[in-house]
């Protein structure tokens, strides 16, 4: 067995951006950082991804106090040429199914 087939594959299903969209999802409120921690990029990388969905339309900011305040567009479609018929609302809907049906605990 060569050292290659003992590495482990790092790839995942959802990207950056997803993930961000995602956290956003589940609490407007987040400051950039704690998405970061939260899906272990770097508070820079979360700000560009951030920066992206902003100018797509995917994301709204507003400035309440020293915070900011984010409003997703769920209707805005996905980018890439076999799903852009479909809203955003999909994906989302389908990781905060999950989230509910996670048990306490």
């Amino acid at each position: 067995m060569s050292a290659a087939d003992n590495r482990r594959s790092t790839w995942t299903f959802l990207t950056h951006h997803a993930r961000v969209l995602v956290e956003i999802s589940r609490d407007p409120e987040l400051r950039l950082r704690d998405i970061a921690e939260r899906i272990g990029i770097t508070e820079r990388a979360v700000q560009n991804i951030v920066s992206d969905l902003y100018e797509a339309g995917y994301v709204q900011r507003e400035r309440i106090g020293r915070r900011n305040h984010y409003r997703l567009n769920l209707e805005q479609h996905f980018r890439y040429p076999t799903e852009a018929g479909l809203p955003v609302r999909l994906l989302i809907d389908i990781l905060m199914d999950h989230d509910l049906s996670k048990p306490e605990g």
